[in-house]
């Protein structure tokens, strides 16, 4: 039988999901050099303003922070330098797909530790206007209150 994997959060966006709309998420590799999988061990991740861009045949995720391991030396790279995503082909078609038609975007929302892999969740996502984002914040609140309310009971 299979072993199950650990999987432990390393950094979690949730900037995107005040900001997006997510339709349909993807789990992809990361394609790092060791001093990088360091200090992702120690928790130095931020992923606040990353997005992801698709080049080609190829994705990378850009301005995705990774601090600098404190015991590296000439091995440490730049913290926001871009990073391919290992995703399967046909994955990376739907995602030029939906960029190019459907105005979608392509958004990293978690980064986690899969066994001894780092993986990214990346999600197509839809921007929501301010409204939007105003009606999701008082449906959060609403249910908070209906919470508080059930507990109090």
């Amino acid at each position: 039988m299979a072993e199950e994997r650990k999987v432990r959060l390393i950094a979690q966006n949730k900037k995107a999901y005040h900001d997006y709309f997510i339709d349909e998420t993807f789990q992809a590799g990361i394609e790092l050099v060791g001093t990088e999988v360091k200090s992702l061990r120690a928790g130095r991740c931020n992923l606040k303003d990353s997005y992801v861009a698709v080049e080609g045949r190829q994705a990378y995720i850009m301005n995705m922070h990774i601090s600098t391991y404190e015991h590296g030396n000439i091995h440490n790279k730049d913290p926001l330098r871009r990073r391919r995503l290992l995703l399967h082909k046909s994955e990376i078609n739907k995602l030029i797909g939906a960029i190019a038609r459907d105005g979608y975007t392509v958004v990293p929302t978690r980064v986690y530790f899969h066994g001894s892999f780092v993986k990214l969740d990346v999600a197509l996502a839809k921007g929501k206007k301010l409204y939007d984002k105003r009606e999701s914040i008082a449906k959060r609140d609403q249910e908070r209150e209906m919470q508080r309310d059930n507990k109090n009971r």
